[in-house]
């Protein structure tokens, strides 16, 4: 295995989440927005995506729209250098290869969901905290519970003397269906909407047609990733007890079965057009600056 892989993929997600974090800051604020009340009943305080940027800028400055930036770095870094760096190896190896020599959709979903659930486990505390740093806010525009983080290890102090190594890793296997989802969704959809937009000469320039790819796969990723992902932000963030329980739920099913109920399915897909607009240039991003470590490697 080359540990180019593993770097660039790293690397590439840190330069990509520096540029779309703050559509990570507002994707989460609408997520706990309303959280298990019935729609109608509690005041929106972030209508839309745009409302919401403004929002945050008025009451918290720009720098609120970078608000958990190191923890998200740490745990993109930890994510994308195992779930890319596995799966450009497996690819250069060809054991995403099918008998003819073409590229198995199988193969590269198996695979892709695999290394998103490993390393959606490692890089686990990191996201809890970028959860809960982004979801802090003055009172009047505040939503979810408000944990007053300082900075991440701050953060990370505060977990471990309450709860121990078992705080920082809680809620992680709550993370794995959203990153195997996620990771599974995106790596064979892209791959497939490249092929796609190259068979039938609807876009071959290269950089052009990772762009066109990754706006194709983006949907269908937004599509699946969204539920899985508000569960994950409302576990995270909510509070524990003295011995590690949360709160408001119980894991992962009764987090999923009380937004539904109280909710409604429209709970599940809270900040879904936030996801699009963030997932799609934050995939694209990361392929295009992956993309050009490798090249430049090649050059070296």
């Amino acid at each position: 295995m080359s540990p180019t892989y593993f770097l660039a993929g790293g690397v590439a997600s840190v330069c990509a989440i520096c540029i779309t974090n703050p559509l990570e800051v507002v994707k989460i604020r609408m997520q706990l927005q309303g959280e298990l009340a019935a729609p109608g009943t509690y005041d929106i305080r972030y209508r839309n995506t745009m409302h919401a940027l403004v929002t945050i800028v008025k009451n918290e400055g720009w720098t609120g729209l970078q608000k958990g930036l190191v923890p998200a770095m740490n745990f993109q870094f930890i994510l994308n250098s195992i779930r890319l760096g596995f799966y450009h190896t497996a690819v250069r190896n060809q054991w995403t290869s099918n008998k003819s020599g073409g590229e198995s959709f199988g193969k590269n979903l198996l695979l892709s969901i695999s290394a998103g659930a490993v390393g959606a486990y490692f890089s686990s505390p990191f996201f809890m905290i970028k959860t809960q740093m982004q979801s802090e806010a003055p009172a009047k525009v505040a939503v979810g519970y408000q944990h007053h983080h300082v900075g991440m290890l701050n953060a990370m102090r505060k977990i471990y003397a309450k709860n121990g190594i078992a705080g920082l890793w809680r809620g992680s296997f709550a993370s794995i269906p959203r990153a195997s989802i996620g990771s599974g969704a995106q790596i064979a959809t892209f791959a497939e909407m490249k092929a796609l937009l190259r068979e039938h000469n609807l876009v071959v320039q290269p950089s052009l047609n990772t762009v066109c790819g990754g706006f194709l796969a983006g949907l269908i990723v937004s599509v699946t990733i969204t539920p899985p992902d508000v569960i994950a932000t409302r576990l995270y963030n909510q509070g524990v007890d003295a011995k590690g329980r949360g709160l408001f739920y119980n894991g992962w099913l009764d987090c999923a079965s009380k937004i539904t109920r109280i909710e409604g399915a429209y709970g599940l897909y809270k900040g879904f057009w936030t996801t699009y607009i963030r997932l799609t240039p934050q995939s694209i991003l990361i392929l295009l600056f992956f993309d050009e470590l490798i090249a430049l490697k090649n050059r070296l």
